[in-house]
């Protein structure tokens, strides 16, 4: 019997599988009556496959199966977020949003068909036996990695706590593999990293909103200020941040704003869809004390940049376009993801779940996000040579099926066009890419964040020739932008 989990509201994705989410846990709130009666011939039609399946399948198909998958397909065709959650997926959903799994403790990618090593997270088991970033993993108990996909080996290398895995790893430099056991453990992953660029500047990243993010950011923040608390700039990262739990992203956009701001509202079908969300305790920590209370009142003043890039999606989002919208920061990089829709969690049981798309969610000034995203104040290639991976990431108006945004245009053959060509020049210059290190000595837009600060030119890519000085950040005022609501809601009193 697994554990029984509320009813629950999430925007994003998952970001092991590719993109992430922005959730949030609401109660089911249908009335009765107020569905549509049920189609009857299209139901007996579905019998009758399912009849025709298990009389003259090939092979027998278990009723379970069948069952599923014939519920997974329904949910599936609603839009690319809507999906059926069976145990294992459950599981790995509240795993993903709750910072923890059981495994070994490393961050991985794919490269020349074996799982390279990015970092093994201090003190895990994978840290404890040795291995280390550019390490090569090559076989998962002796089953080659090669032809695996990314998810297959991380499915792979998870499993029940205190259970043991045994890794083949290829380092540069030595001549032989070498095979080491590693027993699984949990593993929390902390959401939020920080340290001094240099005097006086600041520099947070927030890579998931999970449910610690908001005590994280505040522990992390108050360190930053022990250090030097006369911060002249703060860089908020949220790049390659797939998104995650609403209330956390309520929260991180709350510790830099005036006090019960409207931080983001959502509208859709259902009136319980129809709600703003404001910057007060009750919507980003409901129970005990406010988490935010610790914070420097400096924080609510200090000049902040925002970096974004197409990576950064659903919650993140959210962070970047309230802030935005209150001009409370400059926000810089590339145009983010666009995922501007909310998904609902309704729990079939102890073990499984439908994830439904149930509203679209909006910034202060009513601007939808959804597949358009965020666009910077300040456009800044991802290095000095151009936009990396942005360039060929998918976005939200990429997906197929996805929820339109009401001012989208039809594309012309044109910008098709363009787009393929500026794709073309982007592979070429991945080709010999090096892995960007977020907040590292060669990050090329944190440091173009830093010479904002500075009222030195920022820089767009190499050789741009219209650097130039961005006027700097106003401080945070107590006045709001209008609160211009989405269609959905105009009307409606606000509670």
């Amino acid at each position: 019997m697994g554990k029984k989990v509320k009813n629950v509201a999430l925007i994003g994705f998952g970001m092991v599988a590719g993109l992430a989410a922005s959730v949030q846990y609401s109660a089911y709130a249908q009335k009765a009556g107020a569905t549509s009666p049920l189609p009857l011939d299209e139901l007996r039609q579905l019998a009758d496959v399912y009849g025709l399946i298990k009389s003259d399948y090939v092979e027998p198909v278990a009723d379970k199966k069948l069952l599923s998958k014939a519920i997974g397909g329904m949910v599936a065709s609603l839009d690319p977020h809507s999906v059926y959650l069976d145990q294992e997926a459950y599981r790995e959903m509240r795993e993903s949003v709750q910072g923890k799994f059981v495994g070994l403790g490393v961050e991985v990618s794919m490269e020349d068909g074996y799982v390279k090593i990015i970092s093994p997270i201090d003190d895990s088991p994978a840290y404890r036996v040795g291995i280390k970033a550019g390490d090569l993993i090559t076989r998962i108990d002796s089953t080659p990695v090669k032809g695996m996909s990314l998810d297959e080996a991380i499915k792979k290398m998870r499993g029940v706590p205190f259970s043991k895995v045994v890794l083949t790893i290829a380092r540069r430099g030595d001549d032989r593999p070498w095979v080491v056991p590693v027993t699984r453990e949990e593993i929390k992953m902390a959401s939020v990293k920080s340290k001094m660029v240099e005097p006086d500047y600041g520099w947070v990243r927030v890579s998931q909103f999970q449910e610690e993010t908001v005590d994280e950011l505040v522990t992390k923040i108050g360190d930053l200020y022990k250090q030097n608390p006369g911060m002249k700039g703060l860089v908020l990262d949220l790049r390659n941040d797939p998104g995650g739990l609403l209330p956390s992203a309520i929260g991180v956009s709350s510790a830099f704003l005036p006090s019960d701001q409207l931080i983001v509202s959502t509208a859709g079908q259902v009136a319980d869809s129809n709600k703003k969300f404001y910057g007060r305790r009750e919507f980003y920590a409901p129970a005990g004390a406010d988490p935010l209370a610790k914070l420097p009142a400096a924080l609510k003043t200090v000049p902040m940049v925002v970096l974004v890039n197409t990576g950064s999606a659903s919650a993140s989002e959210i962070v970047a376009g309230a802030l935005q919208d209150y001009k409370r920061a400059i926000v810089m990089g590339s145009q983010t993801f666009g995922k501007g829709s909310v998904q609902t969690l309704r729990p079939l049981g102890p073990d499984t779940a439908v994830k439904i798309t149930t509203a679209r969610y909006y910034t202060p000034k009513g601007r939808s996000i959804q597949a358009k995203g965020i666009v910077p104040d300040i456009a800044v290639d991802e290095t000095a040579e151009g936009d990396g991976l942005n360039a060929l990431r998918i976005r939200e108006a990429d997906l197929d099926g996805h929820l339109s945004n009401k001012g989208d245009k039809e594309q012309s053959a044109k910008d098709k066009r363009d787009e393929l060509e500026e794709d073309q020049r982007a592979a070429a210059l991945l080709r010999n890419r090096k892995p960007l290190d977020l907040g590292g000595k060669d990050d090329f837009q944190l440091a173009q964040a830093i010479n904002h600060f500075k009222g030195l030119p920022v820089k767009m890519a190499k050789g741009d020739a219209d650097e130039k000085p961005v006027p700097a950040v106003p401080a945070a005022t107590d006045k709001k932008p209008s609160e211009t609501a989405p269609p959905e809601l105009k009307g409606n009193k606000k509670k």
